[in-house]
């Protein structure tokens, strides 16, 4: 991998100077737009030129930390979710190829979520729960697939499995896992009830109250925003009054095919044709 070295014009500040000195710095650095991107990525592209990669990889910092915010409900440090995130991203730009027509935090977004995910199974538990690949898809999908916090039925377990394409049995196997608990090696505060165990998210601060934590979010926001206006102004303008109609009504009341299709003077099956086509075409123009 490229190294990204202190001489660089804009360096990358330290995880271990803190975190709020990490998120304040790194919201210092302007967001590239597509013409500096595309140039950076050809000059490491087809130049091997450190410095452009070192300028793809600042110029992206914030969205990792957007990625691994995703992550806190693991109760792991959200410094180190970030440092694993960040070599994602490195891997991402030495892979990046500037012809394939995406942005590079469309492509590096795999790369980041599988250095996060690596670490969350190598750390999370003292003994690895998630081993083959069957394991590690089932980690990160049985969660958000279970109805509440009760133990699977055999119809949910089912119906998990099919959604995952796994063995019925490795669904109850994870939730068995994921349903034990851990001993922490913390020794207990004076003032502590003897039954309660101290988990590593107690003593995380709450990002939710840090402002470069906020203003990070905003940046995203207004980046995925601007994406989205960008898309709606290259529809037709028959395709963006659909789109408008279906998703963004003025007063909250999302128009029907039937209705459109009475509306245009064409069938409701066309209505569902323009308008898929045009959510296709904004997903492309977004990931530009």
């Amino acid at each position: 991998m490229f190294q990204l070295t202190t001489s660089s014009p804009t360096r990358i500040p330290a995880l271990h100077d803190g975190l709020d000195h990490y998120l304040s710095e790194i919201n210092r650095f302007p967001l590239l737009d597509l013409a500096e991107e595309q140039d950076l990525a050809r000059k490491w592209y087809e130049h091997n030129d450190t410095q452009a990669a070192h300028c793809l990889v600042v110029g992206n910092l914030r969205f990792v930390v957007h990625i691994a915010k995703g992550y806190l409900g693991y109760g792991l440090p959200f410094a180190d979710l970030i440092q694993e995130g960040n070599l994602g991203l490195m891997q991402a730009v030495k892979r990046f190829n500037p012809n394939v027509g995406v942005r590079l935090i469309s492509f590096a977004v795999h790369w980041i979520k599988a250095e996060i995910h690596n670490f969350i199974l190598r750390h999370w538990r003292i003994v690895r729960i998630a081993t083959t690949k069957v394991q590690r898809k089932l980690f990160f999908n049985l969660r958000k697939n279970k109805q509440g916090l009760n133990l699977l039925t055999s119809d949910e377990a089912r119906n998990i499995a099919n959604q995952l394409n796994v063995p019925v049995k490795e669904v109850y196997e994870m939730e068995k896992r994921l349903s034990g608990s851990d001993v922490s090696f913390d020794p207990l505060a004076e003032n502590q009830d003897e039954h309660e165990t101290r988990v590593p998210s107690h003593y995380l601060a709450d990002p939710a109250q840090d402002l470069a934590n906020q203003i990070e979010d905003r940046d995203w926001r207004l980046h995925q925003n601007n994406q989205l206006e960008k898309a709606m102004r290259a529809l037709d303008p028959r395709s963006r009054a659909i789109i408008e109609k279906r998703w963004f009504p003025d007063d909250g009341a999302k128009a029907t095919l039937q209705e459109l299709a009475k509306t245009y003077g064409i069938s409701a099956e066309r209505i569902r044709q323009l308008e898929a086509n045009a959510i296709r075409n904004m997903r492309r123009l977004v990931a530009e």
